[in-house]
């Protein structure tokens, strides 16, 4: 594997300033092609999957550039203090700043929201920038994340959030359980992709496993859905999970990379 050593860039200003953690590779050749990865929620960028990309584009010679959302890994916060407007900027903030060159957004679960997020804000925003991003990769994307959570809560979670303002989810990654905060759940609905279908313009490509229960695969098809222009496609691994971190999974990860680079 190549060394990426952690840096840092201070993202957002006042009390709302955050340091946020990257490891960055540049490709073999200047201005070549890389990868951004884009983490799942509690997940950091030292995760099996995060690793084992960045292994394999130091192979290619593709550069590699990986974060910490506020409240995640190495970067300052609270998990309870952010939100999904938090992770949008700071990954635009990273894409923007640290990459260069033609980049394909690869993002896992909440990452997969998020770099829909980010390809739809770069579009309306900064035209430049949002050409360099030539397709995304996402893993069992939990796109509309917020509202996929809500889904998922008894009617006794949702009075908790909405009297209390937070309520603990169980979960097999964290025995802790996830805080979710009612700031959590409103401020996602300003990042709604249901709302609003768009064009992404490029190659989206779904890798999906259909034992997932985190992220059920009828979620991952009702993204064909929204997403127009036809250039959406879903690989799914009948015998997976949510992890997809098996080398198989792994490999089919790749292959779909390369064929988003190629195109």
């Amino acid at each position: 594997m190549q060394d990426q050593q952690t840096k840092f860039i201070e993202v957002g200003t006042g009390e709302a300033r955050r340091r946020i953690a990257y490891r960055y590779s540049p490709p073999a050749i200047s201005g070549g092609p890389g990868v951004m990865w884009l983490i799942g929620l509690k997940s950091d960028m030292g995760s099996t999957k995060a690793t084992a990309l960045a292994d394999w584009a130091a192979g290619q010679g593709i550069g590699c550039v990986r974060f910490d959302y506020s409240g995640h890994g190495q970067s300052s916060g609270r998990f309870e203090d952010a939100v999904v407007g938090d992770w949008l900027e700071e990954a635009a903030e990273v894409f923007k700043r640290v990459t260069a060159g033609p980049q394909v957004v690869v993002g896992s679960s909440t990452g997969g929201h998020i770099a829909l997020l980010l390809l739809r804000k770069l579009m309306r925003e900064d035209a430049e920038e949002a050409a360099r991003l030539k397709g995304l990769v996402l893993v069992a994307p939990a796109w509309d994340l917020t509202e996929l959570i809500w889904g998922e809560f008894s009617d006794e979670a949702k009075r908790e959030v909405m009297e209390k303002g937070s309520y603990t989810l169980p979960n097999d990654y964290d025995a802790a359980g996830y805080v979710i905060t009612r700031r959590f759940i409103e401020e996602g609905r300003n990042h709604l992709l249901r709302r609003e279908p768009f064009d992404p313009g490029r190659p989206v490509a779904i890798l999906q496993g259909l034992l997932d229960t985190d992220v059920p695969p009828a979620h991952a098809r009702a993204l064909a859905t929204i997403l127009t222009g036809g250039q959406t496609t879903i690989t799914e691994v009948p015998d997976a999970g949510h992890s997809l971190s098996r080398p198989e999974d792994l490999a089919r990860l790749f292959g779909l990379i390369e064929r988003v680079l190629a195109k």
